[in-house]
């Protein structure tokens, strides 16, 4: 018997008078500004110009939804095969986590190298903004009641209406909310990546490998609830595989970077008088 559910949203959109604004899209840039603007504060707080962030954020969050659309629509063709045009309706979800990040990365090492910037200490102030962003851009899902999970009763089960559920679950009306699992479990790695950055001596660059490989080990359980469609190979949805090699690729990252240069963590130090005289003379 159900003692308690999530309910839905009747439809995906926010009325202002004659403009609707689709609650995906709305949350994905709300998601992006958090980011941007805890990113911006942390690479400030190491000494460098904000204006070195500014550079770069845009080119990174363009490469990023471009990237997410395109493996969403790689890995997911058969969905837009008979109507092609789809693909490039965002607002109606299909943006891949993975592609954002290769997209977001490449575009941030291109961006920083054409710059002169760090592009390692600059993914490591991004690494706790960008688990915000998802956390928050998650919920996008929840408005657009898709990505959910195995039918289940549990308290805090989703109520998915019948237009939205897949093909043989039509029977079932509530589902484990994957959107709210991720969301907790991103907010949650963005204080463990807060804590471990002060506690731990971090070499440049172990954030984000940190960040892959805690990421991914998450996201591959929250991968197998989920019943939308995919590809299956050996067994495991593409983006389980997927989850595997950045987990393990993180690891062997983070391994490899130990004996590199240490994070910045507080503002630039001054330098020792001494130095300076050295330096005016």
């Amino acid at each position: 018997m159900l003692v308690a559910s999530i309910p839905s949203p009747a439809h995906g959109t926010l009325d202002l008078g004659p403009i609707p604004l689709h609650m995906y899209g709305l949350l994905l840039a709300v998601g992006v500004v958090a980011g941007a603007i805890i990113g911006s504060r942390r690479w400030s707080a190491r000494g460098h110009p904000r204006k070195e962030f500014d550079d770069v954020i845009i080119v990174v969050v363009v490469c990023g939804v471009v990237g997410a659309r395109l493996y969403h629509v790689a890995t997911d063709y058969q969905l837009y095969t008979h109507d092609w045009l789809r693909a490039f309706e965002v607002w109606r979800g299909g943006l891949s986590i993975w592609g954002v990040i290769i997209g977001g990365i490449a575009g941030l090492y291109f961006s920083c190298r054409a710059r002169g910037y760090d592009s390692l200490a600059m993914m490591d102030a991004i690494v706790p903004g960008l688990l915000v962003a998802q956390a928050i851009g998650r919920w996008g899902n929840y408005f657009n009641q898709e990505l959910f999970g195995a039918p289940t009763k549990l308290p805090w089960a989703l109520q998915i209406a019948p237009s939205h559920r897949p093909k043989g679950y039509t029977q079932y009306a509530t589902f484990h909310p994957t959107f709210l699992y991720e969301s907790i479990y991103c907010i949650v790695l963005a204080g463990l990546a807060l804590w471990v950055e002060r506690h731990w001596r971090l070499r440049r660059g172990q954030l984000v490998a940190l960040y892959l490989s805690s990421y991914c080990f998450g996201r591959f359980w929250f991968e197998q609830l989920r019943i939308d469609p995919a590809h299956i190979v050996a067994g495991l949805r593409v983006n389980s595989w997927t989850e595997i090699a950045a987990c393990l690729g993180g690891l062997v990252w983070f391994w490899w970077l130990r004996r590199g240069t240490p994070a910045q963590i507080g503002a630039q130090k001054a330098p020792p008088a001494s130095s300076a005289t050295h330096a005016k003379s």
